[in-house]
């Protein structure tokens, strides 16, 4: 809405709604901001009131006229309009319904994401989204991180699995990134210190689940210099306060939407050791995996746990198995069963795996031959170690899964603007 130096307002959107009864008709417009109230009356404007009956639902129109004082309406005012311009005639009927009262399956909401994304509860989830993004942004370059932007296009599988997209690349093989991991550290032996990067990752694992994604936007950082991961940890700990924050200040009409109260967790969150977790499990029925891990079950009753126990949505799992750890995870001075990673839970489901790397060339190598790999596959990565690299460790966390906990949606698809799955490549 633009308010003009003559007290008037104009304002532009989409024709939600129009109730013709006779003598008055009232059009319910929307736009990004909320919805608005343009009410005309037969014998004040007969014109404006013949072209009622262009308007169809969903119709792009232009409005200019007085704003009045109106409880009764939907933002507490209504325009009398001096001017009507329908701008463009949607099409009738429109595919999708954006009553809020109405739900479609959430396949044909993605499948018109272009209409979904008007119903301003959908739209929310994009909001808060954008807010949890420029939060992290902003977190990051005030504690000192720079913003890198690595290839998504490599020559090497980044976990060394099979779980990669291959693509074609001029005469060769390449991959799909499914992390920025080898370019972070990289950046720790250039000297940079502390980086983060938000942008896409991929994974090809045909999971056809409400937590899975083949693509991804990934929040990852890494820093040097640690003492443990236990400084990793905190900086999440930080980061997710820096989040909660701007959402609740910035957000607070969305969040209504969804009737979250969004208070700041308590820090510092909970640690639970796997190997207590397993114990904690059998008491609830559940178990680690056959390798080790915790399944998707065995992290909502983790989370359950630790709301009734310590009443946070967070906790930390760690000490994960080596069996299970990633080459270039350092393994636990005293127990090189057990690696210095985590995961970070929310409301039962993860978010975040961190981690610290190994930095000593020779260990480093020698992990990789105890992985079953081939140590010349990864000669550009080990060579960063050569020339001396500092103690450091970092983590990735996902950003859908964030926004997906926070408004305690069914699917991570919700909270994706375009889902990328085993079935789906478009829109």
């Amino acid at each position: 809405m633009i308010i003009n130096k003559d007290g008037k307002v104009e304002i532009n959107g989409w024709a939600e709604n129009v109730r013709n009864l006779g003598g008055l008709a009232f059009i319910t417009v929307r736009d990004i901001n909320g919805k608005y109230q343009i009410t005309v009356s037969k014998n004040s404007n007969p014109a404006i009131f013949e072209k009622i009956n262009e308007i169809k639902a969903e119709s792009v129109i232009k409005a200019f006229g007085e704003k009045k004082e109106n409880a009764k309406a939907v933002s507490g005012y209504e325009i009398i309009p001096e001017k009507l311009e329908v701008i463009t005639v949607a099409e009738q009927p429109v595919p999708l319904n954006l009553s809020e009262k109405v739900q479609s399956s959430l396949d044909k909401e993605i499948d018109f994401r272009f209409l979904s994304l008007r119903k301003p509860k959908s739209a929310a989830i994009f909001k808060i989204q954008s807010t949890v993004s420029n939060a992290i942004t902003k977190f990051f370059e005030d504690n000192g991180f720079y913003q890198m932007h690595s290839s998504k296009i490599i020559s090497q599988a980044t976990e060394g699995g099979a779980n990669v997209f291959k693509v074609l690349y001029f005469d060769k093989t390449a991959f799909l990134a499914q992390s920025p991991q080898f370019y972070k550290q990289m950046m720790m032996a250039a000297g940079f210190e502390k980086v983060f990067e938000i942008g896409p990752v991929f994974r090809a694992e045909p999971h056809h689940t409400s937590r899975h994604l083949t693509e991804y936007t990934s929040v990852d950082l890494e820093m040097s210099f640690i003492n443990s991961y236990e400084d990793v940890m905190s900086v999440m700990e930080k980061l997710m306060l820096r989040i909660f924050k701007e959402v609740r200040e910035r957000n607070k009409n969305d969040l209504e939407l969804y009737s979250i109260n969004l208070e700041d967790p308590k820090v510092p969150f909970p640690r639970i050791t796997i190997k207590e977790a397993s114990e904690i499990l059998k008491k609830y029925g559940n178990k680690l995996k056959e390798d080790g891990d915790i399944d998707p079950e065995g992290e909502r009753i983790m989370g359950q746990y630790v709301k009734e126990k310590y009443n946070s949505d967070f906790f930390f799992l760690t000490e994960f198995p080596w069996s299970i750890a990633q080459f270039y995870h350092m393994k636990k001075a005293d127990d090189p069963q057990v690696t210095n990673r985590a995961d970070l839970i929310y409301k039962g489901l993860e978010i975040t795996t961190l981690a610290q790397r190994e930095h000593r060339y020779d260990v480093l190598v020698n992990q990789i031959i105890e992985k079953g790999l081939d140590p010349e596959k990864f000669k550009f990565y080990t060579d960063f170690f050569r020339y001396g690299v500092p103690p450091h460790g970092g983590s990735g966390t996902g950003l859908e899964r964030i926004v997906k906990q926070m408004l305690n949606l069914e699917n991570v698809a919700e909270a994706t603007l375009l889902p990328r799955t085993p079935e789906r490549l478009i829109p």
